[in-house]
């Protein structure tokens, strides 16, 4: 084998084309330097160097040299047995850890990547390319779409019990409406949030949500009135929804609604640190607070609708919001003109003419102050004052007769759940 003989990569092959170019006359430096891609400075010193070494004046110095942080064949080696015989289930990142904590041998994560993938040692998952998604254009008005969602977290720090802020933001602006904390993502949240932003903004067109349960059926099974009826009956916040003409848009995937998952990264970013400065550490204290913060926070991070127009509407006269935003419970009224639910007595007066309503149908709605009304015929009959708002269970009983079976659901109201906070 000639040990003289000098191999070239493409580009050092044109740069020594170039310089014989150049020597033969036939071009000038700074074209030289042009056509390979350097400076004059650079091609000066090229040429130089072809002169004084000829064809080896092309290639880099350091070219067939080791690396001087190369890593040690016996340290790729221990790396190997290690992987193979007593780390062979762990990732990357977490080999790693364990060779700085137990073998004393400080690598980084890419050195070990590189390593093992060598050594065709595959990950321990691998990852899949990344679904093309397409950014959705924001609603030109005010008032069109809605996002509301839920977030569970630590934000009173880790000493403290997590809880989940519930929060609706304008789709054109970006502008957060509506703001709480609750002890959990649930029916009475989301409607503290519808109430609040129609009664300080109006009604939106439409609300662009999760398929938590409290807004979306999730259960595959239909009664016998949903059949009947070609669908199956909305949850709570599906009622309100319906009763005040706002299309739901259920999202697919967390991406789809990424401009809620990234207020909520803004929020656990500065709301936490703000609460703590503030001394806050629990929910009452820190839904005060918000007013303040979030009236400040929209001031930063709002835009201007491409549409000056709002697309809110009015709440039409007569309308009893109260009731539309409340947990509603069918119910029979039993032969003491009474109503009971979990361990709740309900008790009906009589009606005009000194009515009796035993075996009545009526429609017991609970309030978000926790106060109770029964309707029959859509004519308010009773009510009764405040309990503890509890957060309905969707469940369902099973009718039997000599030819049917079928499966009835209906909205428990369990007494003895933990209640919720008055909103």
């Amino acid at each position: 084998m000639d040990r003289d003989r000098i191999v070239m990569s493409q580009r050092q092959l044109q740069r020594w084309h170039v310089m014989g170019l150049v020597e033969a006359g036939k071009i000038t430096l700074k074209e030289a330097g042009e056509k390979i891609g350097v400076s004059y400075r650079q091609a000066k010193r090229i040429r130089k160097a072809v002169k004084l070494r000829g064809a080896k004046g092309v290639i880099h110095g350091n070219t067939g040299r080791a690396p001087i942080n190369k890593i040690a064949d016996t340290v790729r080696q221990e790396v190997l047995r290690l992987s193979r015989e007593r780390y062979w289930d762990l990732n990357d990142t977490h080999f790693g850890e364990k060779l700085r904590e137990q073998e004393e041998m400080i690598l980084s994560r890419e050195t070990i990547r590189k390593i093992r993938r060598a050594a065709t040692l595959f990950p321990k998952r691998r990852r899949r390319g990344k679904k093309h998604r397409k950014r959705r254009e924001r609603m030109a008005q005010e008032g069109w779409m809605v996002l509301w969602d839920g977030s569970p977290h630590l934000w009173f720090g880790p000493e403290q019990p997590p809880c989940c802020l519930m929060a609706a933001m304008d789709d054109a602006t970006g502008k957060i409406i509506a703001a709480r904390f609750f002890p959990f993502e649930g029916t009475a949240g989301y409607l503290w949030l519808l109430k609040e932003m129609i009664t300080h903004y109006g009604i939106p067109a439409s609300i662009y949500q999760d398929r938590h349960g409290s807004l979306h059926r999730n259960d595959d099974y239909w009664s016998l009135e949903e059949q009947l009826a070609g669908q199956q009956e909305p949850t709570q916040v599906g009622l309100a929804l319906e009763a005040l003409g706002i299309r739901p848009i259920f999202a697919l995937s967390p991406q789809a609604k990424g401009r809620m998952e990234r207020v909520f990264g803004i929020l656990q970013d500065r709301l936490i640190a703000e609460l703590r400065l503030a001394g806050i550490t629990n929910v009452e204290e820190a839904n005060l607070f918000l007013r303040r913060f979030l009236k400040d926070l929209n001031r930063k991070f709002s835009l201007a609708p491409r549409d000056s127009e709002k697309a809110w509407r009015r709440l039409p006269p007569g309308v009893d919001l109260d009731r539309i935003v409340s947990i509603r419970y069918r119910c029979v009224v039993g032969n003491d003109n009474a109503i009971r639910l979990g361990g709740l007595v309900l008790d009906i007066a009589p009606g005009p003419q000194r009515r009796a309503y035993a075996k009545e149908k009526v429609e017991v709605r609970q309030l978000l102050d926790g106060s109770w009304r029964i309707y029959h015929q859509d004519q308010l009959i009773a009510k009764h004052r405040s309990t503890a708002l509890q957060e309905p269970i969707r469940t369902f009983k099973r009718k039997k007769d000599h030819t049917t079976a079928t499966r009835d659901y209906t909205w428990i109201y369990r007494a003895s759940a933990p209640p919720l906070p008055n909103p």
